[in-house]
């Protein structure tokens, strides 16, 4: 019994892939709309493409975007997330859930797939598919 609850302790305790994902870089290119940000992954942060990881934060209300199946997680707290204040891209994510989830503006902690995404500007830089909330 007392090994199960150190098991857990440490499971809690874990640290999540924010740190390794704040150490991306970016090259500035043209797209018909000007200047284009696209970033420029480290090999760390490419080793993380395609495993499954873990990642705690806040989801972020889009007034009127909020879908319970594909939120918006943040590393920082609304008033510092990177649409509301002064965090960058690379402390944002898209996730992918493989079921509804109710807004909480208390921290929570997802796990799912990680997916490198530097080609499409329309969708973040980190999407999490088939993501779980697990606290």
């Amino acid at each position: 019994m007392l090994a199960l609850f150190a098991l857990q302790e440490v499971a809690a305790q874990s640290p999540t892939v924010w740190r390794d994902l704040s150490a991306v870089t970016y090259r500035i290119t043209e797209d018909e709309f000007g200047e284009l940000y696209v970033p420029v992954f480290s090999d760390k942060i490419r080793s993380l493409e395609g495993k499954v990881v873990e990642a705690d934060g806040y989801i972020i209300p889009f007034e009127g975007l909020f879908k319970p199946e594909h939120i918006i997680l943040s590393s920082l707290p609304l008033a510092e997330c990177f649409f509301c204040g002064s965090g960058g891209p690379e402390t944002v994510m898209e996730a992918e859930m493989t079921k509804a989830v109710k807004y909480t503006s208390k921290k929570v902690r997802i796990r799912g797939t990680l997916t490198l995404n530097d080609s499409d500007p329309e969708r973040l830089m980190y999407i999490m598919k088939n993501a779980q909330l697990i606290d």
